[in-house]
């Protein structure tokens, strides 16, 4: 699969737990949850600070969760990608997004390695405008 095939595989699912996602709008991560709630992705916010964001539940971890997740999108720095990749693995997502200036190339393969699609070191809010508009 090409890069291209990964990011239209991960766009056309719908469920995307975000892991950092911060309750700050300000915050690239907020933003791009908001406008994933605006085009009618389900949003489940992962963060073990905060109890609610953007009307949503948050939960500390991925293993928190009690519902099928497909897409796991990463707000972290790289140095912590890795475990929220394992997490993913663990929790039988579909795949993992980096989000942008996020690399780690042993979770990715990792990932992989595990069946998961990986798109790294790109936007998921600026693909979607890009591909499929608002």
């Amino acid at each position: 699969m090409s890069v291209s095939d990964d990011i239209e595989r991960l766009l056309k699912l719908r469920t995307v737990a975000m892991v950092g996602c911060s309750d700050d709008p300000r915050r690239p991560s907020n933003q791009v949850a908001r406008y994933l709630i605006e085009v009618g992705y389900r949003v489940i916010p992962v963060n073990p600070n905060h109890a609610e964001i953007l009307g949503e539940k948050c939960y500390p971890d991925l293993a928190s969760i009690r519902e099928p997740i497909e897409v796991v999108d990463v707000f972290r720095r790289s140095e912590s990608a890795g475990e929220a990749v394992d997490q993913a693995i663990a929790a039988k997502a579909v795949g993992v997004w980096l989000q942008d200036g996020v690399r780690d190339p042993e979770a990715e393969a990792r990932a992989r390695a595990n069946g998961l699609t990986v798109v790294a070191d790109d936007c998921i809010m600026r693909q979607h405008l890009s591909r499929m508009g608002r």
